[in-house]
């Protein structure tokens, strides 16, 4: 799968979403008004495209991304165990990965710890539970947007 099959499902299966561009990043937001402030603009998913925030991955790689997907703790801890404690010499969570393997779900080498995770270029091996990730991910976001909603309003 690639980018913009990748975005296009993401965008045809969940409402609400809304995909900002940059750099050739996209970031996919809850924020079905549009209205969202910048300060509360946190995707629930990412796609990186270039080294540009971290090598590790190898992202430069010709037609190489990255899917990031912000979990519960709980999914987080039920797939991979407690979040790693160390990080090693280029500031990456120590979690036993090679972070530049593709098609294979792993702990994100930056976000780990807030429960993210990660996979180089998506494929068979890796899509059936990416998809299941992704309703988790949007879910937990679509909660988090209606709770704040609730205590605003």
């Amino acid at each position: 799968m690639n980018i913009d099959e990748l975005t296009r499902h993401i965008c045809d299966t969940f409402d609400g979403v809304n995909v900002l561009e940059a750099s050739g990043d996209r970031y996919f937001l809850y924020d079905p008004d549009r209205d969202l402030p910048p300060e509360r603009q946190l995707p629930w998913a990412t796609i990186m495209t270039a080294d540009r925030y971290d090598s590790v991955s190898e992202l430069d790689r010709p037609d190489t991304y990255r899917l990031n997907l912000g979990l519960t703790k709980a999914t987080y801890v039920a797939r991979f165990g407690p979040p790693p404690t160390g990080r090693d010499e280029r500031g990456v969570w120590r979690t036993g990965v090679d972070y530049a393997a593709t098609d294979v779900l792993m702990p994100h080498p930056e976000y780990a710890t807030q429960y993210w995770v990660c996979v180089v270029n998506p494929g068979a091996a890796s899509l059936p539970e990416v998809r299941e990730l992704l309703h988790e991910a949007y879910g937990f976001a679509a909660r988090k947007y209606a709770n704040q909603r609730a205590r605003r309003g």
